[in-house]
């Protein structure tokens, strides 16, 4: 029996976009988020979620992707997947969340040098799945130490 994997599927501009469950805290609809003057591009700023100061962080902006025509329903979609990397939880802007599929190892390609202006670095793998293909993310790549402890400092 090959091993599998569940990830909370989501969308950003055209693609989805998987994260592993385990490093999925919640999903949260859309908060206000408070600007942070001098953060980075990406860092759309923080919000308060049951007494947290969490950072949230815009993964559109960080992978160069245009903003999509939203619709009404899109919007009611829309909001942040609370993430964990190394012990801070970081909110993630998202088009629409999907759902939680659950993949095969086996299924799993090694990701081409780019995929929609994203390096592979942050890809940890792709899955076709019907009409289109499902990225994973390795959300430990997604920043270097240096940025997180630049976005700890934020909150």
């Amino acid at each position: 029996m090959a091993e599998q994997l569940q990830m909370v599927t989501f969308q950003l501009a055209q693609e989805f976009y998987g994260i592993n469950i385990l490093d999925v805290k919640e999903i949260v609809r859309v908060q206000d988020v408070r600007a942070i003057p001098n953060a980075p591009s990406y860092v759309e700023g923080i919000f308060n979620l049951r007494s947290e100061i969490i950072p949230v962080l815009n993964l559109r902006k960080r992978f160069s992707l245009k903003k999509s025509v939203e619709s009404h329903e899109d919007e009611l979609l829309s909001g942040f997947v609370i993430i964990e990397v190394d012990g801070m939880k970081l909110g993630v802007i998202i088009d629409r969340v999907s759902r939680v599929v659950t993949i095969s190892i086996n299924e799993i390609q090694a990701p081409p040098q780019m995929i929609s202006g994203i390096g592979a670095e942050y890809i940890q793998g792709v899955v076709r799945q019907e009409e289109q293909y499902l990225i994973i993310l390795n959300i430990r790549n997604l920043f270097n130490p240096k940025e997180l402890q630049k976005i700890a400092s934020l909150r």
